[in-house]
């Protein structure tokens, strides 16, 4: 897929008509970054209407060898040319589908709420692939509702470790917790996309190494109905044991 077939799709996907100034977010990033270590995460500024970054983060080169300030001049064109080809394809529907599910299914006042992850493999400048998980919050909203400018963190992983292309949405309850309301893999989609939300807040409690018991009082359910979703979840996806699923989402936790 060519960068401008990629540029009329992503066009497509963040349409709106809504001016935005976010000098005042970048200002606050700008003066985070200075504190910030050296290690394998870059975040990124990005107005998705003009298809431009208002901040690179000083990792980036670190993270992936290439100049920050040609990343910061070309925009999300620079960045896209590095994705596997294969991986494109998904990048845009990841995009499309959160779009979509954000629009018809949350309340404009729970937006700024939302955490969007989703993943892809990038082409460093030593040629290599390597696997790029995507964080991002959302700044700034158009007048519908539309997340159009957004925070973005990326963490950059060992190019080895076979990943599935996944996307997830997760929202502050009024708990002050994460707490899933999506999720698809878009390279597997039948594996998990018969879960219920409950099921894959347990997993990710699982994955963390949690009991039953400290899952039902951090969720707020009866031990007996903890132990049933696990059993229900092994079902589905055709898993023996506990175990067995936790060495499946520890490859990439932050997925789920």
């Amino acid at each position: 897929m060519h960068i401008s077939d990629i540029k009329k799709r992503f066009r497509e996907i963040f349409s709106s008509y809504h001016n935005i100034e976010v000098s005042d977010h970048v200002k606050k990033m700008i003066l985070m970054d200075q504190y910030l270590p050296l290690d394998s995460t870059f975040f990124t500024i990005v107005d998705s209407q003009t298809n431009s970054f208002k901040y690179v983060s000083k990792n980036f080169k670190a993270c992936t060898g290439y100049s920050r300030d040609e990343m910061f001049d070309k925009g999300l064109p620079f960045i896209w040319d590095k994705y596997h080809p294969e991986d494109v394809p998904l990048y845009l529907k990841s995009l499309d589908n959160l779009m979509t599910f954000t629009l018809a299914n949350t309340k404009m006042k729970d937006r700024k709420d939302i955490n969007y992850t989703w993943n892809c493999r990038l082409k460093l400048s030593s040629g290599e692939y390597a696997n790029l998980i995507l964080n991002a919050s959302t700044l700034e909203l158009d007048d519908k509702g539309k997340p159009i400018v957004g925070l973005i963190n990326y963490t950059v992983l060992d190019g080895k470790i076979d990943m599935d292309i996944c996307i997830s949405a997760k929202i502050f309850n009024e708990a002050r917790e994460y707490e899933s309301i999506y999720f698809k893999n878009l390279s597997n989609v039948n594996l998990l996309s018969n879960l219920t939300k409950r099921e894959l807040d347990i997993i990710r409690q699982l994955i963390l190494d949690k009991s039953s018991v400290e899952i039902s009082d951090i969720i707020g359910i009866t031990r007996n109905t903890v132990d049933t979703h696990r059993r229900n979840i092994l079902s589905k996806l055709g898993l023996k044991s506990t175990n067995e699923l936790c060495a499946y989402f520890k490859k990439y936790p932050n997925l789920i």
